[in-house]
């Protein structure tokens, strides 16, 4: 039996679509989706909370976000800080209405949950009718729904504004949303909400630009010098041709405004000198249409970021790298780019889906999802549904409104399928014509739906073994290897210690990264490294955990690494050696005082002194003792 909250809510909205220029209606915006919303067959008196993603499936929204959600990390807490006193919280949903990053206080958790707000859930329209984000997801513009705005009277209690966040090329990233489980009935209570929400998503979009465009020229510009560095409006970027590869929402606009159109090049804006101009120390303003504002270029710079501990960035460094591994993205990147399938063998842990990322990052869709499933890790009952998706009740516990799967998921994108050899055959033949026709077929549906995506696979297997033993089908086989890349184990490779420094400096993140001393450096290239790469990850995380100064000691590697009868107890330090080179640049650099020296250094003061006297360092001010 209804609720009378329920039933005034549905005559409610009845009565607002029936005269919708009543005084009391709600914005035009809502009433639109208020009529998609029942054209979606969804019940405004509907209590059910929202879906919420399983693990699983949050984990693989939240890979395919992956660069996006590192992006915005430090403004979704900036802005958390700034509304959780009057008990708001921070949702960032991908351009599908997944909520994959999200932030509460602990006294409002609870209360939030029950509210419906919370890790994985899922808002777009066709699921859960007029929202914040499917507001944002259908209009692409920043919005408040405002309690009884809601369409399903389950939420008629929240206030949520959102706003849109678009990559360079103009695409929706996703949606930035502040929400609260009560507020005043007057929407204008949420105007500063509103200013709060905008500001943010065009900060985390900006930020997004620069880290897409870094391997680019990239043009700040704004109507008043002193905010270029800090708060630039307009953004472009272009390549060392002169071609334009991504403008941000306010750059499109003043193109549309002043040209009618969006350029191809930088000289259709600028002129033909304009590259030149604008490398000039301090260039005259730069005019377009009526539009006068002040710019700054900042040159590309080498690609940073998540690609592989293999190759660090892209194709572009130099000196201590394996050859064979360098060479072999450098290929598998021209041929991914033809959109040859790309076939990644090696043992486990040499960093086969790692390649693949490198491979996405460094190809022409690093701004489209990268999807991946490893095939050994789902039972074949579960694969099928992961990989195709269904439709509506095709199975006892299938979704009500069916469900995209992970290729669909992936359409413009990359599509990597770890451990393909463990593929159940009935799955290798559905695979096979995703290859030979661009299209997939929902388990249960008779429709099937166009597909673009590029396709990466890894095994450690031999895949002709097991299609000689009828476990694999061979034609699939020539489909996927296309190129195929074998990865050496990390025994082999002979930029070991070079490789174990660049992993030492993404594990430190912003502190610097502690040297390796002499004694770790032959226990690295002694070592078998049966997990190849991801062991000598996890061995450089466990000696960081225990180093508090800036070297390596053999103290602080597991045992297993320690060669037989090597004493745990730290070595005298070198005359000159590289510990005690740091420790003294950073006291100049800091002018000898203990507290921001030790800051520099990522240790205590107490650590600081202890090292000191160690390598026999006097400070200035203090006598040195008998």
């Amino acid at each position: 039996m209804l609720s009378t909250q329920a039933r005034y809510h549905a005559r409610a909205i009845d009565q607002a679509l029936r005269a919708p220029l009543r005084a009391a209606s709600p914005p035009g915006r809502i009433l639109d989706s208020w009529r998609r919303s029942l054209q979606h067959q969804l019940d405004p008196a509907c209590l059910q909370g929202p879906r919420i993603l399983s693990r699983y499936e949050l984990r693989q929204h939240q890979q395919a976000a992956e660069d996006f959600l590192r992006v915005a990390d430090g403004e979704l807490g900036a802005l958390h800080a700034r509304v959780e006193a009057a008990d708001y919280c921070v949702l960032l949903a991908d351009a599908q209405g997944h909520t994959l990053d999200y932030r509460v206080s602990d006294r409002l958790d609870d209360e939030c949950r029950r509210a419906g707000l919370y890790l994985g859930t899922c808002w777009s329209e066709q699921e859960e009718g007029t929202c914040g984000v499917a507001a944002v997801l259908t209009d692409r513009a920043p919005v408040t729904v405002h309690k009884a705005d809601h369409f399903r009277v389950a939420f008629t209690g929240l206030t949520c504004t959102a706003a849109p966040v678009f990559a360079p090329g103009g695409e929706l990233l996703g949606v930035l949303d502040v929400s609260a489980p009560r507020s005043p009935d007057d929407r204008r209570s949420q105007l500063l909400i509103q200013q709060f929400t905008r500001d943010s998503a065009q900060r985390i979009e900006n930020a997004y630009f620069m880290h897409s465009a870094r391997g680019d020229w990239v043009l700040c510009g704004h109507a008043q010098a002193s905010y270029l560095d800090t708060q630039p409006e307009f953004l472009l970027a272009w390549d060392s041709n002169g071609r334009l590869t991504g403008l941000n929402r306010p750059a499109r606009q003043l193109c549309l405004a002043q040209l009618g159109y969006l350029p191809q090049r930088l000289d259709e804006l600028f002129g033909r000198d304009a590259p030149a101009r604008l490398q000039e120390d301090d260039p005259e303003p730069l005019r377009l249409g009526e539009t006068q504002f002040h710019a700054r270029v900042r040159a590309p710079r080498p690609r940073t970021g998540v690609v592989i501990p293999l190759v660090r960035e892209a194709l572009e460094t130099e000196g201590e790298q394996e050859p064979q591994v360098s060479q072999a993205l450098a290929t598998a990147l021209r041929l991914y780019r033809h959109g040859l399938p790309i076939l990644v063998t090696g043992e486990t842990g040499t960093g086969k889906e790692v390649f693949a990322r490198g491979l996405h990052q460094g190809g022409d869709r690093s701004g489209r999802p990268f999807i991946a499933l490893n095939c050994a890790a789902l039972p074949e009952s579960l694969i099928e549904s992961e990989l195709f998706g269904h439709a509506a009740g095709a199975f006892t516990g299938a979704q009500r409104q069916g469900r995209d799967g992970l290729i669909v998921a992936a359409d413009g994108g990359t599509l990597f399928l770890d451990e393909i050899g463990d593929m159940p055959l009935a799955l290798q033949t559905r695979l096979l014509r995703v290859l030979a026709e661009g299209e997939v077929l929902p388990v249960g549906s008779a429709q099937a739906r166009r597909v673009d995506v590029r396709l990466v696979c890894a095994t450690h297997r031999d895949l002709q073994a097991r299609v000689a033993a009828g476990l694999f089908r061979e034609d699939l086989l020539y489909r996927l290897n296309g190129a195929v890349f074998q990865l050496p184990p990390l025994r082999e490779r002979g930029d070991r210690l070079g490789l174990a420094r660049r992993l030492l400096g993404e594990e430190c993140g912003e502190r610097p990264a502690p040297e390796l001393a002499p004694q770790v450096q032959e226990a690295i290239l002694a070592h078998d490294w049966p997990g190849n790469v991801r062991e000598l990850r996890n061995v450089l995380r466990y000696a960081c955990a225990l180093c508090d100064g800036v070297l390596i000691c053999l103290d602080h590697l597991p045992a297993s690494l320690r060669p037989a009868g090597a004493s745990a107890i730290e070595p005298p330090p070198e005359v000159d050696g590289p510990e005690r080179r740091s420790i003294l640049a950073a006291l100049v650099r800091h002018r000898w005082k203990a507290i921001p020296t030790a800051r520099a250094l990522g240790i205590s003061r107490a650590t600081l002194y202890r090292r000191l006297k160690l390598h026999g360092i006097v400070m200035p001010h203090r006598q040195p003792e008998d």
